[in-house]
């Protein structure tokens, strides 16, 4: 059978599911399709143009390379396809975005036809996304004297690309949709058990909301016209959660506008709002499709006479409506008072200048932030290759520099790693700042996503300035199901070639590696100066700063080794006191959360760096602390270390980096190798004084700072998502912290999880330790609820067996994973055993192992969202309560919460994860664990 006549097939079987064909990225169908147009009286004739014109995929796909040279063959006319006339053949390659299409182009416009070479070069002159490859032949041409080429980068040289863009509309009118009361999850967006379809758009797009709501929606359009819609989170914050490039796609799908006629549901621009705007992150993933994030402020606490917010009997601000933004207001944006306005534009409502910036505008005259990071490199080749001095047609970056003050450690970081700014110029917060990026991270649900970008950006390798890149294997590890099999291998291969250290080798060679990638780019990061991006919320690093990202960001990181942003301001916390000894450190990571809203009364983290001086933890321990501020809605983390706790964690680092090379894992450029040489640079640059641990200056100036007394935290903490809040705004946040005493041994516990990111070697210990006291003292150990623990690597197992720990596990597990036989199906319903599940992300991803529903869970998790660790049963809310391994599994084995006398018990003689706040002088670690 033909590959076309299985696309047949397929198309039937989308229609059945209320879907169109899906887009061609397959080189040798389209060869078919190709083949069936050329015959004049083929009977597929007709949908085979369509699907040509229409359905292909533009960028470097197989596809698209055919695509471009068939249209080559047109316009030289060896080919005559009436449909399809020379003109026409130009105006899909302008569509194409690069890589074949430019090829062909450059082909054509440095040919010998001079009315064609025209043509060709009016279409280069509005393409953007270039690379070296075609760069180089410009300049060649250039150089050898032709006169195309020399207008070719004469436009270039002026920007025409962007500054013959039309400008934004000066009024953009709008119609609002309440998506939610309270923080809305990118989950609701694009929910993570849906994560396998993420790369087939119009399928996912089916995942947004619910049907009630793309149905209210669409009618919401129709009864607009000419109208945009906005999608609200009331009295919250968008996008909490993850960056979440396919959310954005899909409301962008829902609301937004199609990015080019022949690319079918790629749409761009959507407009999103919150009470309390957009999470950082989230609010970049908008600015990559060039939309548009408006904080609404329209609730406000109520003041007293005084001036202070009065409060409600459960001591939170009462809220006023200043004004209402129900379904089906219509309201005006004016981007030119950066305003917005009641429908008649008589009533001025909210000042939308941070939605405005003179960078975020070119985003969205340019259709998303890509084309004018790759319009910024290009105008600069081109200027150079013409030998003329460089005036910039983008707005200038905002470079902030105040005389006389200090450096935050994350100011450090930018200007040690800032590009094209003002030679010798001190930059402080508020700055854009273009930077190299030393790590790169994608994770496998959004991996595919991330290829794509790849491949829509005419990408074919890793920039050479990475020094390390990771695609992982974690977010599926838990089941290998047929939906993982069809997409593990194909993205595996494609990031191997691409350049990237793979979780998986698409040739078998070495073990397939599920480590959870934060674990891996934790100890990928071998530099306190060093700057990571993830495609995740979670990329928090214990050296350097990480910042989470969308796919597309990921993708521009992987393809440039830069990133773009502003210099975030910080928040400097600092401890006191000292830990009691039946505590545990991520009761510190709760406290901290509790202590800054009891000292700030607002979130004072959101949107921040979290600047942590928590030097004498070791890097896995220390990562406990910024893995949580995502949570915190901070926009990152930084660790500030002792120099000795630092060359121990990165002497740490080394070893795991051996250990992935010893498996076979390193590439063809040896970059696990050259992350090992940096690690023995910096060791060596902390042990001479050359250069210490990263450290702020004394004057350096932050936005707020938070002490936390640890002497204030004497029972464990409990982070609860406060499902039966009368005020539906509170509920899934991680702003209730709670301790154990509150729950007064009553809280029944359905199930227990320990995993995620957020554990280390040391939780796994505390489990195998906790087994064997009450073994000693009980004479066996008997669940009264399941008990799933999944180690965040393969090396922690390794280790474990080694010093005797994971024997105990096994003695007590009723299910142990198999790498030889994987489960192909998730588990629905759990028994009161312990479960050994495999390395990777499990229950806290939710997109392949849930809780039952309607459970309350106990999890050492991140994750409190609605739906996302467990849903909602007919009768029961599900609850993922966060909190300690000891209180997970003390739970589990009770069935309920403990009381604290309970807890101090069963936790008496195990090392818990320790720590002391950093004096003047080095101290050493405050954990064994590593």
């Amino acid at each position: 059978m033909s590959l076309y006549a299985d696309y047949l097939n397929e198309i039937e079987t989308r229609k059945a599911d209320g879907l169109n064909p899906k887009p061609i990225d397959d080189g040798a169908l389209l060869r078919e399709i190709i083949a069936q147009i050329k015959q004049a009286d083929h009977p597929h004739r007709a949908d085979s143009l369509q699907y040509l014109i229409y359905n292909t995929l533009p960028g470097t796909t197989s596809a698209a390379a055919d695509k471009a040279q068939f249209l080559k063959e047109i316009i030289l006319g060896d080919v005559a396809v009436d449909e399809i006339t020379p003109a026409f053949a130009f105006e899909l390659l302008s569509h194409m975005k690069g890589g074949p299409s430019v090829e062909v182009l450059l082909d054509i416009a440095l040919g010998d036809h001079a009315e064609l070479a025209a043509q060709a070069a009016a279409v280069l002159k509005t393409q953007v996304f270039l690379y070296e490859a075609d760069t180089t032949r410009l300049k060649g041409a250039y150089d050898a004297g032709n006169a195309v080429a020399a207008d070719i980068l004469q436009s270039y040289a002026k920007a025409e690309f962007f500054t013959k863009l039309p400008e934004i509309d000066e009024e953009i009118e709008v119609v609002t949709y309440i998506a939610a009361e309270g923080d809305i999850s990118t989950d609701l967006l694009s929910p993570g058990n849906q994560a396998h379809s993420r790369s087939d758009r119009e399928l996912h797009g089916k995942c947004m909301m619910s049907e009630t709501a793309q149905k209210e929606i669409e009618a919401l359009k129709l009864q607009h016209p000419g109208k945009r819609v906005m999608l609200i989170a009331e009295k919250g914050t968008m996008g909490v959660g993850s960056s979440r490039m396919s959310g954005v796609n899909n409301v962008a799908l829902w609301t937004g506008k199609q990015a080019s006629p022949y690319v079918p549901f790629v749409n761009i621009a959507p407009v999103v709002a919150g009470t309390n705007g957009i999470s950082p992150i989230f609010l970049t993933t908008v600015g990559v499709t060039g939309g548009i994030g408006v904080d609404l402020k329209n609730w406000v606490k109520k003041l007293d006479e005084d001036g202070k917010p009065i409060l409600n009997n459960d001591g939170n601000p009462i809220l006023e409506q200043r004004y209402s933004v129900e379904t089906g207001t219509v309201l005006k944006i004016n981007t030119k008072t950066k305003k917005l306005y009641s429908a008649d534009g008589g009533e001025e409502l909210v000042d939308m200048s941070s939605s405005f910036t003179p960078q975020k505008m070119e985003f969205m005259k340019a259709g998303g932030s890509y084309a004018i990071v790759f319009g910024k490199m290009l105008q600069t080749f081109a200027c150079e290759a013409l030998g003329v001095p460089l005036k910039s047609a983008f707005a200038p970056s905002k470079e902030i520099s105040h005389e006389g003050q200090g450096l935050t450690a994350v100011e450090k970081i930018f200007n040690a790693n800032a590009r094209g700014t003002t030679p010798g110029k001190v930059l402080h917060a508020g700055s854009d700042v273009r930077v190299k990026v030393n790590i790169v991270g994608s994770q496998d649900t959004t991996g595919l996503m991330t290829s794509q970008e790849l491949e829509a950006m005419a990408a074919t390798v890793l920039s050479p300035s990475v020094d390390g890149a990771y695609q992982s294997g974690c977010h599926t590890a838990s089941v290998w199901d047929q939906k993982a099999q069809a997409n593990t291998p194909r993205l595996m291969a494609f990031m191997h070639k691409f350049g990237l250290i793979t979780a998986r080798d698409p040739k078998g060679v070495y073990h397939a590696m599920t480590d959870v990638i934060h674990k891996v780019l934790n100890d990928m990061t071998v530099d306190d100066w060093a700057i990571i991006i993830g495609g995740d919320s979670h990329t928090r690093m214990s050296k350097g700063v990480a910042f989470g990202a969308d796919s597309g960001t990921v993708a521009l990181a992987l393809a440039t080794g830069e990133a773009t942003m502003p210099i975030p301001e910080s928040v400097k916390v600092t401890f006191k006191g000292a830990m009691a000894p039946h505590m545990d450190f991520r009761d510190v990571v709760h406290a901290t959360q509790a202590q800054m809203l009891a000292q700030h009364g607002d979130n004072v983290f959101q949107g921040r760096i979290i600047e942590v001086h928590i030097g004498t933890l070791l890097a896995d321990q220390a990562f406990t602390f910024t893995d949580w501020t995502a949570e915190m809605k901070a926009k990152a983390s930084i660790c500030i270390s002792n120099d000795d706790t630092l060359i121990e964690s990165l002497e740490i680092a080394k070893a795991r980096i051996e250990i992935m090379i010893d498996k076979g894992m390193d590439n063809d450029v040896q970059m696990l190798r050259g992350l090992i040489d940096i690690a023995d640079k910096r060791i060596a640059e902390i042990r001479s004084g050359e250069k210490p641990a990263l450290s702020p200056d004394e004057n350096a100036k932050y936005f707020a700072e938070v002490v936390v007394d640890l002497d204030e935290i004497v029972e464990p903490m409990i982070a609860d998502p406060d499902v039966h809040n009368v005020d539906v705004s509170k509920r899934y946040t991680h702003d209730t912290i709670r301790p154990i005493s509150f729950y007064q041994a009553e809280k029944k516990v359905d199930l227990g999880f320990v995993g995620s990111c957020m554990v280390h070697k040391g939780d796994i210990k505390i489990v195998a330790q906790m087994l064997r006291n009450l073994e000693a003292a009980h004479g066996k150990v008997e669940f009264q609820a399941p008990l799933v623990v999944a180690a965040p690597t393969y090396n922690i197992i390794d280790e474990l067996k080694e010093e005797g720990d994971w024997e105990i596990l096994q003695k007590y597990c009723g299910f142990e994973f198999d790498d030889a036989a994987p489960k192909n199906t998730a588990r629905t319903e759990y028994e009161n055993i312990l479960y050994l599940e495999r390395p990777g992300c499990n229950l806290c991803m939710g997109n392949q192992e849930k809780a039952a529903k309607g459970d309350t869970v106990l999890a050492t998790s991140t994750r409190l969202f609605q739906g996302r660790v467990v849903a909602d049963s007919a009768t029961k809310k599900g609850e993922s309560l966060l909190g300690s391994t000891p209180v997970v599994v003390l739970s589990a084995i009770l069935g309920r919460t403990p009381t604290l006398e309970e807890y101090k018990i069963a936790v008496e003689g195990i090392n818990l994860t320790k720590f002391a706040p950093p004096q003047q002088t080095p101290m050493g670690a405050g954990s064994l664990h590593f």
